[in-house]
C-alpha cells in the first residue's frame, strides 16, 4: 500500500477505497458532486434522489471502515442533502462534533430563489472520546476580542478558538463578523483570483483546508480525498508535510493534479489569504459603476501632457 500513497489515483473512488486497508486513514476530507446538474468531466451530477443517496451511503461507509479508531471526517455538501448524509454518516457510527457553515461572498447567482452563498462542512470523528484536535496550535487559532478590541489582561495570549460558521467578506460588518466570532470566513476561489488553478470549476480555497488539515492531524499522518478534484485536499497536506491519497475518476483531472502536486515542496505556504478582513476594502472604500463612469467623463476629452523628449547615451 505504500506504494499508492501521495498519489492521485485516476479510479472510482468505491472501488479504490475497498483496496485500502481497514483502520489506515488519520484524517479524510470529501467534496464530493451536490448532485445539482454541474457539468463534470466525466461524472454524472444529476442521479435519481434514491440512487444518489445509496452511492452516498456506499462511499461513506468505506471512509468510517478506513478511519483508524481516533480518525476524522470532514464532509462539505450543499443544501439538497445536507441533512440526509448527516444522519447517514451518524447511522455509520460517527459522531459530529461541529456542524460548520462556510459563507462565502461571490456566491452563486440564483434567478427564483435567494443566491446560494454557502456550504455545510461536518466534523465526524469515529470515537467521541479519543480523537485529534490540535486546539493548542497557533495555526489554528485565532485573536480573541479580549486583544484585539478590550486590551483585558485576562485575555488569553493565544488567542481563542474560532466558531463554527465561517464567513467570507465580513469586510462591511467588522463587528458582526470578526475573526473570532463564530463565523470561518475564506473566499471562494473565484476565476479572477491567483489562487484559481483554472481545469477544475469546484476549486475550494488552501487556507480553508488548512484549518481541517491543521486542527485534525498531525505531521507524518495519512489524509484521504475520494473526490479530489482540483487538488486542493492534496496540495494542502504536501504543503504541511502529511502524507496524502485521493482518488479521481476524469484522467485529466488526475493528470493536472500531478502537475500541480509536483510544483510543491513540503513546508511551502498555503495559497490565498488567510485573513479575509485584510484581503478587500469594505464597501465605503470600494468604487461604484456610476462614480468609476463619472471619473471617466471628468477624464474624457483633456489632452494630456506632451512626453519628453529623451536621449540614448552610448
Amino acid at each position: 500500500m505504500s506504494s499508492r500513497l501521495n498519489t492521485v489515483q485516476n479510479e472510482d473512488c468505491i472501488a479504490g477505497l475497498k483496496k485500502l486497508d481497514d483502520g489506515m486513514v488519520d484524517l479524510a476530507f470529501a467534496d464530493p458532486p451536490f448532485n445539482i446538474g454541474y457539468d463534470y468531466d466525466v461524472y454524472d451530477d444529476k442521479l435519481h434522489s434514491r440512487q444518489y443517496l445509496d452511492w452516498s451511503r456506499q462511499w461513506m461507509a468505506e471512509i468510517v471502515r478506513v478511519l483508524k479508531p481516533d480518525g476524522t471526517f470532514w464532509l462539505a455538501i450543499g443544501d439538497e442533502y445536507a441533512a440526509e448524509l448527516k444522519i447517514m454518516l451518524q447511522e455509520l457510527g460517527l459522531t459530529c462534533r461541529s456542524w460548520v457553515i462556510w459563507y462565502y461572498t461571490f456566491g452563486v447567482n440564483c434567478k427564483n430563489k435567494f443566491s446560494r452563498s454557502h456550504a455545510h462542512l461536518f466534523h465526524m470523528v469515529k470515537d467521541p472520546e479519543a480523537f485529534t484536535f490540535n486546539a493548542d496550535d497557533p495555526a489554528v487559532r485565532v485573536p480573541s476580542a479580549r486583544q484585539l478590541v478590550y486590551g483585558d489582561k485576562r485575555a488569553n495570549p493565544k488567542g481563542r478558538l474560532p466558531d463554527d460558521t465561517w464567513i467570507l467578506r465580513p469586510q462591511d460588518l467588522p463587528e458582526g463578523f470578526r475573526s473570532d466570532g463564530d463565523t470561518w470566513y475564506f473566499s471562494r476561489v473565484c476565476g479572477t483570483f491567483k489562487e484559481r488553478k483554472g481545469f477544475h470549476g469546484c476549486q475550494m480555497p488552501e487556507q480553508l483546508l488548512g484549518r481541517i488539515v491543521l486542527a485534525c492531524s498531525h505531521e507524518g499522518q495519512l489524509v484521504l480525498d475520494p473526490f479530489v478534484g482540483s487538488g486542493t485536499t492534496l496540495a494542502v497536506a504536501k504543503k504541511l508535510k502529511r502524507k496524502f491519497l485521493g482518488f479521481e475518476l476524469s484522467a485529466d483531472y488526475c493528470e493536472e493534479i500531478k502537475r500541480r502536486l509536483g510544483r510543491i515542496k513540503p513546508g511551502t505556504s498555503l495559497d490565498g489569504v488567510a485573513h479575509p478582513l485584510t484581503s478587500a476594502p469594505d464597501t465605503a472604500n470600494g468604487c461604484r459603476l456610476d462614480q468609476r463612469q463619472a471619473r471617466k467623463k471628468a477624464t474624457r476629452g483633456k489632452k494630456s501632457k506632451p512626453k519628453e523628449q529623451t536621449r540614448t547615451l552610448f
